[in-house]
């Protein structure tokens, strides 16, 4: 029903609409995903200022609308500024709030996806480093009901020895397993482990580049698999690295 309602949230992208309008997407604590109209934002007398602009945190006051929400009042709770400052933050802040976006329905909340975006944002600002990407995507498809095999097979259900990793079958797969499917890759046991580790424990786990940079590539694969849709910032991180 239409009417006003108060919530906080983290700007997850905008689009421009008209001549001065933006529409702004929202991962809010108790709404979920929302859609909202920021009008006369991009003028230079803006009242919403530099309020609205991507990983921000705000606090709102948000008039429900029949297809899009309009935003009539957005007060800075967290502003992530060192992370749009510093190039590698702002490129992993970007998967942060694609893969939210994508994951998540409208009006679906959760307390805990919103909680894990907010942790996600502040590690970064503290400059945990790059291993806060693959800690973010395997805790958020885990949440998000794509909850990865680490410890047994993930095709047969053995505790056997872990040798690579299926989107398919999801998660960690034995020699036997990984050889009969072919869209399954090879991953070192001390990978699997790394991983198991990063869903398991807070963010800023000690980890080496090149360790970072093949499981960021099999959470992409295994996400996009499941979602049957790209991450675009992903490959854009990717391409960077």
């Amino acid at each position: 029903m239409p009417g006003l309602y108060k919530d906080e949230g983290v700007v997850l992208r905008t689009i421009k609409l008209g001549e001065a309008d933006r529409i702004v997407t929202l991962y809010t604590r108790r709404n979920g995903k929302v859609r909202a109209v920021a009008k006369g934002v991009r003028k230079t007398k803006s009242r919403f200022g530099a309020r609205l602009e991507p990983f921000t945190h705000v606090s709102l006051l948000i008039y429900r609308g029949r297809s899009l929400d309009t935003i009539t009042q957005a007060d800075i709770l967290t502003s992530f500024d060192t992370v749009r400052a510093d190039y590698d933050s702002l490129m992993r802040a970007a998967v942060l709030a694609e893969a939210v976006d994508k994951v998540t329905e409208e009006r679906e909340g959760s307390v805990a996806v919103y909680g894990l975006l907010l942790s996600g944002l502040a590690a970064l600002g503290e400059g945990k480093g790059a291993s806060v990407v693959p800690a973010f995507l395997v805790k958020l498809l885990s949440l998000a009901g794509f909850h990865p095999s680490l410890r047994v097979c993930a095709g047969c259900g053995r505790a056997a020895a872990l040798q690579g990793f299926s989107a398919r079958l999801g998660g960690a797969v034995c020699e036997g397993c990984w050889r009969e499917d072919k869209g399954a890759v090879r991953l070192d046991p001390a990978r699997i482990a790394l991983l198991s580790g990063l869903l398991a424990d807070d963010f800023g786990v000690d980890a080496p580049p090149e360790a970072v940079g093949e499981l960021t590539g099999v959470l992409r694969r295994y996400a996009e698999y499941h979602l049957e849709r790209p991450l675009r910032s992903l490959h854009l991180l990717a391409a960077a690295g």
